[in-house]
């Protein structure tokens, strides 16, 4: 009985850890260089491979990943599950990995507002942006950031 109790828990960590290791996937209207940008501070700040696939039908993607049209950016990434429509912050999407709250699939910054993580340009000053929650739950504040 020990054993099986002790497989249980090592199976269920091992689970835990190839899930935390896992690449993380990002769709970008094709050539988009900010989506990059992006994706540079993500692998620098989750330690992991990100994969960008440059893809035509984006929008489609989007929908089946339950991203609301009106929140819509550049790319959308996949990471543990979760959704990240544009240019989220990485502390707001390690919160929301580490919280999971319920009715949440994803959280998105809609557009490309400047100072936004991949939209930083040297002398221009950041915008004021929101960072929304979205799922199951409805639409929802989860962050401000900027101006």
């Amino acid at each position: 009985m020990k054993i099986k109790m002790a497989l249980a828990v090592l199976s269920a960590s091992l689970s835990i850890a190839s899930t935390a290791a896992a690449p993380i996937v990002v769709h970008r209207d094709p050539g988009c260089g900010c989506c990059e940008q992006w994706a540079v501070q993500v692998r620098k700040q989750f330690g992991r491979q990100v994969t960008i696939i440059d893809d035509r039908q984006r929008a489609g993607f989007q929908r089946t990943q339950g991203v609301p049209a009106a929140l819509s950016s550049c790319h959308t990434a996949l990471v543990d599950g979760m959704v990240f429509e544009g240019h989220v912050p990485i502390a707001d999407m390690k919160r929301v990995l580490a919280q999971k709250p319920r009715g949440v699939r994803g959280l998105a910054v809609a557009g490309m507002p400047m100072g936004s993580p991949g939209m930083e340009v040297p002398g221009q000053r950041a915008e004021a942006y929101n960072v929304m929650a979205f799922g199951s739950g409805g639409q929802r504040l989860f962050a401000r950031h900027g101006g």
